[in-house]
């Protein structure tokens, strides 16, 4: 990397107006080629080789818990970066480099530079000749003015986009690797480098950061995560999710915003797609906030221009545009997991179940007298999503007969977990009949605690360094060995369901309903009412309420009131899927003194959006839940019976 000056080059996070910014493009081609860090570079290939004039591909691949399991691993002598760069980058970078697509990701997670001579070492064994810049965050030590390391104890600041734009206005480099920055600053940066933007153009950078956004979690856009045969306005056909496109925007000098997905690929990109993903993990809409700008959601609208193009409009800066602090997240330990399945089938399973889970908290107790309230169980295959209402309880009990229960235990001490993982698997031989397949595990668990810092007080700077080719191999493109790395096949259907499912089943799009409003004076399930999308931020839960009718949401507002969600969503709070009237008790005590829920109508879309605080038992890095990220919420939502007024 170059060090040339590099005190000069170390910045804080005051905002400061660009010097005479260059206009470079009318406009720009931003794709997002992966949402999370489990997506697939496959889908990324696709998209690069099927919209050529794609000018950036972002590959968004940090989240709490990635960013918490790189500060552990990093901590046991491995890597601070993504493992899975390697893999994307030998996957990416020659089609990149052909086209001429500069590639910016947060895979550098805890260590950017680290990554960077991954890449590097990369490029060299393809062949090509490429640059790669970091930008991130550095910490000065008292003695010396030379950055050290950064994330000194785990800490790490969400920056915004102008180390970016710095990386892309010194060096033009193939590849951009950052540490933590905020998501839609990732695609915010290159619009303000092409397009000419400054940092006090606040409805430009509104809208660029709404189109950010909608890019950030791929294809949540274009038809992932939205198809549900139990709603007949989102039952997609088969082979519309298996040739999703990934999306990309089209963003003018002007802010005019379209975000699109590859012409003749399957998914769907709609209204309710763009709907779903512009309330996902917003909190206020009125004031959503980025490290560049703090947006007003509550007037945005989307206009389809065609099955493939989708006009957004309407984001502008909130009433307090500047956000004067950052977001600081601070690795804490949060003690020791435990947990232990064992699976049950046949006649009261369930009961069995129950009588596994009395048992391991009885012979806990005689060891660690108090210990029990650290424990959580649940059943899979009954209850564990929560979505099983009571009036079913008793039938489904007698019903079930494939079952595994679960037990998770969050511990103060190592030795406590491990004995946790000793008393479940004693249940083989002293515990009810027919149990078997245990798996047990224990692991140090941490949590990021957050916190708002001056912006003065974060530094950053950027770096850049070369690909060092062996021989005469100084060609950009492709080696004769690597060229099947851009050979792609079209998807097909599995054998099985070519022979098997009605061929009218899987293939098309979901059908369209001529629209209504929900019926009046009956009880009818949420699902014919809305849809909805859930997300989480540390312990607390966001769910969007979505109308089929539009209309409807003025009828929505009289029954979803915080008194009705709290109904809905304290079973989650259940210790055991047996609770006693203690349990019970000590629930709802919790619920009225913790949990706050706050409802925000955003008047674009026709639309709720609701936050649950303090619901997810701690969050996504200690959560003793199956399901720690809450996803699976909205069908718990949807789910509620509801009397519409007239």
């Amino acid at each position: 990397m170059e060090r040339q000056n590099l005190f000069d080059e170390i910045h804080d996070c005051v905002i400061k107006p660009r010097v005479k910014p260059q206009r470079r493009k009318e406009k720009v081609y931003i794709g997002c080629g992966a949402g999370f860090g489990g997506d697939r570079p496959l889908a990324a290939l696709k998209l690069l080789n099927k919209v050529k004039e794609l000018n950036y591909l972002v590959l968004e691949c940090l989240a709490e818990r990635t960013l918490a399991e790189r500060y552990q691993v990093m901590m046991s002598g491995g890597d601070g970066y993504d493992s899975r760069i390697s893999e994307w980058m030998s996957r990416l970078l020659p089609l990149a480099v052909e086209r001429g697509t500069c590639i910016i990701t947060n895979m550098g997670a805890m260590d950017p530079v680290g990554a960077q001579e991954k890449v590097l070492e990369i490029a060299s064994s393809l062949g090509l000749s490429v640059t790669v810049a970091v930008a991130q965050e550095v910490s000065l030590q008292e003695l010396g003015s030379l950055p050290q390391k950064t994330f000194e104890g785990g800490i790490s600041t969400y920056l915004g986009a102008a180390p970016i734009v710095e990386c892309l206005e010194r060096y033009q480099p193939n590849v951009i690797i950052t540490s933590r920055v905020a998501d839609a600053a990732l695609f915010l940066a290159p619009m303000v480098y092409e397009l000419g933007w400054n940092w006090n153009e606040l409805e430009l950078l509104a809208q660029g950061s709404l189109a950010g956004h909608l890019l950030e979690c791929g294809c949540q856009l274009t038809g992932g995560y939205y198809m549900h045969p139990g709603d007949k306005h989102r039952d997609l056909a088969f082979s519309d999710l298996l040739d999703l496109s990934l999306p990309f925007a089209e963003i003018w000098f002007d802010g005019k915003a379209c975000v699109m997905k590859a012409e003749g690929s399957g998914g769907v990109l709609n209204f309710s797609t763009c709907a779903q993903q512009l309330l996902y993990e917003v909190g206020d809409p009125s004031a959503y906030v980025t490290p560049d700008v703090v947006i007003d959601f509550r007037d945005v609208s989307f206009k389809p221009i065609s099955s493939s193009k989708v006009l957004c409009l309407g984001a502008k800066p909130s009433a307090k545009p500047f956000p004067e602090k950052l977001l600081q997240l601070v690795p804490k330990d949060c003690g020791w997991k435990g947990w232990g399945e064992i699976s049950y089938g046949g006649y009261q399973c369930v009961k069995r179940a129950k009588a596994a889970e009395l048992l391991v908290r009885s012979w806990m107790e005689e060891i660690l007298p108090g210990v029990s309230f650290c424990i959580v169980s649940y059943i899979i295959g009954f209850d564990s999503l929560k979505v099983t209402s009571i009036d079913n309880i008793a039938s489904a009990m007698e019903a079930t007969e494939d079952i595994r229960l679960r037990m998770d235990g969050l511990f103060q001490e190592k030795e406590h977990a491990v004995q946790f993982t000793k008393e479940f698997t004693a249940l083989y031989t002293n515990g009810p009949a027919g149990g078997g397949g245990i798996s047990t595990g224990h692991k140090k668990d941490i949590v990021l605690e957050k916190q708002l810092v001056e912006r003065e007080h974060i530094l950053w700077h950027t770096g850049v360094n070369h690909s060092k080719l062996v021989g005469s191999e100084l060609q950009q493109k492709f080696p004769e060995a690597d060229k099947k790395t851009s050979v792609l096949h079209e998807p097909s259907l599995p054998q099985l369901l070519q022979e098997n499912v009605n061929v009218s089943c899987i293939s098309g799009s979901s059908p369209e309903f001529k629209l209504s409003p929900a019926p009046h004076g009956l009880k009818i399930p949420l699902y014919n009412v809305a849809h909805s999308r859930t997300g989480d931020k540390g312990n607390n839960l966001n769910f969007s309420l979505i109308p089929h009718f539009p209309p409807d949401v003025e009828r929505l507002k009289l029954v979803i009131t915080p008194q009705w969600v709290k109904g809905a969503l304290s079973v989650l709070l259940n210790p055991s899927s047996f609770p006693d009237s203690g349990a019970i008790a000590e629930r709802d005590k919790y619920m009225d003194e913790h949990v706050k829920v706050e409802i925000y109508e955003v008047r674009g879309i026709h639309s709720l959006n609701v936050v649950v605080r303090n619901i997810l038992d701690g969050g996504v890095n200690c959560s003793r839940r199956i399901d720690r990220h809450g996803k699976t919420i909205s069908d718990l939502i949807l789910c509620q019976q509801v009397v519409l007024p007239p």
